[in-house]
């Protein structure tokens, strides 16, 4: 392909309707038709990232090999696609603004008085096609975050129209996702909201080429000609987006109501082969119909929203079919656990995760779900935040030292077992100065994780300020906590374990990053597969 093709996907009616899942989706469909396709998000928000977002706003922070922090949604699009995303998949309005007002500070807009358009319009515009400009792509999908006739959302969308006019006919789509609610009063389903969206997008000049209409209910044909009808798109254009089980049957219901067919007719691309989707149904084949069924309990803090750990439980959902296991995840706030609690808390599990998290409420309960883990041999998988608990765990419980702790909880305390990294020390700014990104592991043989990963060097993906404290790691590996992962680099303790243990493992990276349906993450199936044993017992 000469030029790179490009669709964009809005929303109306309301927020979390599943733009991403759908985008995800029909990439994933374009892609198993042999077309290079990646995906992009464009966030309305003006925080330059989500990394300084409390979990509870904004949910996860996803973060990319490159360092970025980014939306959770750029998750979905790895997960589906296999393929890493960058910093140049995600774009806010902050980061758009800041871009502007650089380049004003440094002249370039030669005295010229800077504003929305074109100025702010350019630069989403320039944004929007620099991952097709680098020749890597065929099709390039781009989510615009936020809801049509929201304040935020319109410099995007007029962004949206000058460029499809720009690329001119076949080579710029709109898909257009909106609800079609079932009123339970009247029994039946009610188009007027999706064409009072389809309008305002109108008003704003932009024509929607398919309109992807989320729904509880089928929608009869009749409802699809009228929703062409009074939408202006083609009856073939309206895609019913029904409840599904899981976010992975998406694809083939997509499949199923042409989605594919129909953004490549617009395209003026040829179909190409179906979609080669056997891998894929074999994982859904493995997740509805398990042979084992587990309880893992999730110690965290943000566990009220359950896309805080969003990559931690579908990393969950791709190693339990790799076992052919039903997960159960069960949430347990760290908060609400202590030494008189822990037995009943904890009973009846077939393994424990302490999760990643900041600042030091709930901590205590972490460290107690360690103790228990390691003490009742119950496998436990500690990530970040969670393998400094274990390291707090040992450091009191084995080694004896009762104020043992990390600097981000206790200043003061006379063992810190976790420290501030070095480097993290003169920095001010909280916005993109953790240690983020993918980093080197070297991994010790004869050890769990050289098990878990039949390699000496893995490249995994971190964000952590605090570090295990290099002035007593070789003193707790004398007491029996092994670490069997360091930097090469910079001597940083990347794995710990501990011997005569069903299964023990902490990690100061997030492993759940890298997971995806293609490769399901060693650690997380291999913990499974430890709670699976553990049942058995």
């Amino acid at each position: 392909m000469n030029q790179t093709k490009y669709i964009f996907v809005t929303g109306g009616v309301t927020s979390s309707l599943g733009k991403g899942i759908i985008a995800a989706s029909l990439a994933k469909l374009l892609q198993a038709r042999g077309y290079r396709t990646t995906i992009q998000k464009f966030d309305p928000y003006i925080n330059v990232d989500p990394g300084t977002l409390n979990p509870y706003e904004h949910g996860e922070c996803y973060v990319t090999d490159d360092g970025a922090e980014t939306d959770l949604d750029l998750g979905h699009y790895e997960r589906f696609l296999n393929v890493p995303t960058s910093q140049a998949n995600n774009v806010t309005t902050g980061r758009i603004y800041l871009s502007v007002i650089e380049k004003e500070r440094r002249g370039e807009f030669l005295g010229k008085t800077v504003q929305v358009v074109p100025h702010i319009t350019n630069e989403i515009k320039d944004r929007m096609q620099l991952l097709g400009k680098s020749g890597d792509y065929d099709i390039v999908i781009t989510e615009i975050g936020g809801t049509v006739g929201d304040i935020e959302s319109l410099p995007y969308i007029e962004s949206v129209r000058q460029l499809v006019w720009e690329l001119g006919e076949h080579n710029g789509i709109v898909i257009h996702l909106t609800l079609v609610p079932y009123l339970a009063a009247a029994g039946e389903l009610k188009t007027k909201p999706t064409q009072h969206s389809v309008k305002t997008l109108m008003e704003s000049g932009i024509k929607a080429d398919i309109l992807v209409c989320r729904t509880e209910h089928e929608i009869s044909e009749e409802l699809r000609n009228k929703l062409a009808l009074f939408c202006n798109v083609k009856r073939e254009a309206v895609i019913q987006s029904i409840d599904a089980s899981t976010i992975y049957e998406v694809p083939n219901l997509m499949l199923e109501e042409g989605l594919d067919v129909v953004a490549l007719k617009k395209l003026d691309l040829p179909k190409k082969a179906a979609p080669d989707l056997k891998n894929w149904n074999t994982f859904l084949r493995r997740l509805k119909h398990p042979k084992h069924v587990v309880n893992i309990g999730l110690i965290g803090k943000y566990v009220e929203m359950q896309d805080c750990y969003k990559s931690i439980l579908e990393a969950f959902i791709h190693s339990g079919a790799a076992n052919e296991t039903k997960v159960n995840v069960i949430s347990i706030h760290s908060e609400h656990i202590d030494a008189t609690n822990i037995n009943e808390k904890l009973a009846g599990l077939d393994g424990i995760l302490v999760a990643p998290g900041f600042g030091e409420r709930g901590i205590e309960g972490k460290i107690e779900a360690v103790r228990y883990a390691r003490e009742n041999k119950v496998p436990f998988f500690g990530i970040c935040l969670g393998m400094q608990m274990a390291i707090i765990e040992y450091s009191r419980n084995i080694v004896g030292y009762a104020d043992a702790n990390s600097t981000e909880m206790n200043e003061h305390t006379s063992h810190p077992v976790v420290n501030l990294m070095e480097e993290q020390k003169t920095i001010t700014d909280k916005g993109g100065t953790m240690r983020l990104g993918a980093w080197k592991c070297d991994i010790k043989q004869d050890s769990l994780a050289y098990k878990i990963y039949g390699k000496e060097t893995i490249s995994e993906r971190h964000r952590h300020r605090y570090e295990y404290n290099s002035n007593y790691v070789a003193q707790l590996q004398n007491a029996g906590l092994i670490a069997s992962g360091v930097n090469p680099d910079t001597g940083l303790v990347e794995i710990i374990e501990i011997e005569n243990h069903p299964f023990f493992i902490g990690v100061q990276y997030h492993p759940e990053y890298k997971s995806t349906v293609a490769n399901p993450h060693p650690i997380f199936v291999n913990f499974v597969a430890a709670a699976v044993q553990a049942k058995k017992k």
